[in-house]
């Protein structure tokens, strides 16, 4: 059975109103060893029930890790009513909600989305959620560039690397210049090398809290250091879950937060959907050389709007649009949303400590370790940090994985960090002694 819809009278007709005598003619311009000339190697069709079998036979042999992986991505415990309300109809299948006459549930859990974001991030004003925490970092780059009327991005050289890449992509043909100040070698940025680095057409500074080692950076001193050059500090949250702990962004200064909202209700999965968070201050939307759509300002401060930035240059009109966020991750925001009216501040509050005394058991007991050390050991950390490995620690993941136990991240994956071969190690509240023991066998080897 075919699910192409065109008989072959009809393609005949396509290809003779666009000049082509046949198919392979219509691909003529493709290099002749790109072009498949012989039928996919497809096994036979499956009926409904021998598809399902053979399914479940492939996720049987997923292996099932103890992971102490983290770089954006955390194995938290997500409380069962989120996927039971998740999976109501009303939510499930929901799109941007243009009728609000019948989008009231929708509305409502978008307000409290909303509420809750600036109440963890500090700021007055959030929107209403965007595809991931690094997206969201591109977009807060973008209105840095269109308030201040700049054209220079300065990034944290502690920044996720793949925060690095969505910006610099999000701002290829905007930004005049997209740089890097690197970091110490106690891996945090220095406010007087930040401040020797901005110009007068820098833009803003983004730098990322805890920072990609799992570090907290100081970022008082970083955004007087920002203002002080007139340029905006940019906070993105790779570990949203700090916000529970930590004094938030906004009282540090920050002028624009980002944040990766998948520690939230929304299970780790292979490449699978998240949720990105961006919130800012009320004085920086009205600076804004274009428009917003859908936002009221409360001048009592109250937090939760509708919110849709817009800038002049995001607006298609006789102009490129540069930017698109229309499409929310509304399903995604709602687990997030759910997840913390679930657990509640206390709750939130307990998951961060439990999870960082995890980290501090591990660290004394790596401490004591030969070939293994501690990669920034004066500087302060949270539930992550960066250790070196004298072997190689692509084999450590390997013994690691034989055993069972996901033993971090390679640093030897991101050399543009300029960092020795080592392991980022990540711990959550999931975590017990018995499996954080393992973890110290494996790198013990």
């Amino acid at each position: 059975m075919t699910f192409v819809p065109h008989s072959d009278a009809d393609r005949r007709e396509m290809l003779r109103r666009i000049g082509a005598s046949d198919v392979p003619e219509l691909f003529r311009d493709v290099p002749a060893g790109l072009v498949l000339d012989e039928p996919l190697d497809l096994p036979a069709p499956l009926s409904e029930w021998e598809a399902v079998r053979r399914l479940r036979e492939l996720s049987e042999g997923n292996p099932s890790l103890v992971s102490f992986a983290g770089g954006g991505i955390y194995d938290h415990h997500v409380p069962a009513a989120v996927d039971h309300i998740l999976r109501r109809s009303e939510f499930y299948t929901a799109y941007t909600p243009y009728q609000p006459e019948v989008s009231q549930g929708t509305l409502q859990v978008i307000y409290e989305f909303q509420t809750m974001v600036c109440e963890l991030t500090g700021m007055e004003v959030a929107n209403a959620s965007m595809y991931d925490g690094a997206t969201a970092t591109g977009e807060a780059a973008l209105m840095a560039l269109s308030v201040k009327r700049r054209g220079r991005i300065l990034l944290a050289g502690s920044l996720h690397p793949h925060y690095r890449k969505v910006v610099e992509t999000y701002c290829e043909g905007t930004a005049r210049a997209v740089d890097v100040v690197a970091a110490g070698s106690d891996g945090l940025l220095d406010p007087a090398t930040v401040a020797d680095a901005i110009d007068d057409d820098t833009a803003c500074v983004i730098v990322q809290n805890p920072n990609f080692y799992g570090l907290l950076e100081n970022l008082e001193s970083l955004a007087e250091t920002a203002h002080e050059k007139g340029a905006l500090l940019v906070t993105a949250v790779a570990d949203a879950m700090s916000l529970a702990v930590v004094r938030s962004p906004g009282e540090a200064g920050a002028d624009i937060v980002t944040c990766e909202g998948q520690p939230f209700g929304n299970a780790a999965s292979f490449g699978g959907p998240v949720v990105g968070l961006f919130a800012t201050r009320r004085q920086l939307i009205r600076k804004m050389p274009g428009r917003i759509a859908g936002a009221t300002v409360d001048e009592e401060g109250r937090r939760g709007y509708v919110l849709t930035l817009q800038t002049r240059e995001q607006q298609i009109r006789r102009e490129k649009a540069t930017s698109n966020i229309c499409t929310n991750q509304g399903l995604n925001a709602l687990a997030a949303t759910v997840y913390l009216a679930t657990v509640g501040r206390d709750g939130l509050r307990r998951v961060a400590e439990t999870s960082a005394r995890n980290a501090r058991y591990a660290r004394d007991r790596i401490e004591a370790l030969e070939g293994v050390e501690p990669l920034h050991p004066d500087s302060p950390y949270l539930r992550e940090f960066a250790v070196r490995t004298e072997e190689d620690s692509r084999e450590v993941l390997r013994r690691g994985i034989a055993g069972g136990i996901l033993a971090g991240i390679s640093l030897s994956r991101f050399p543009e960090l300029g960092a020795p071969d080592g392991l980022i190690l990540a711990f959550t509240e999931k975590r017990n002694r018995a499996e954080i023991d393992d973890l110290i066998e494996v790198l013990a080897g």
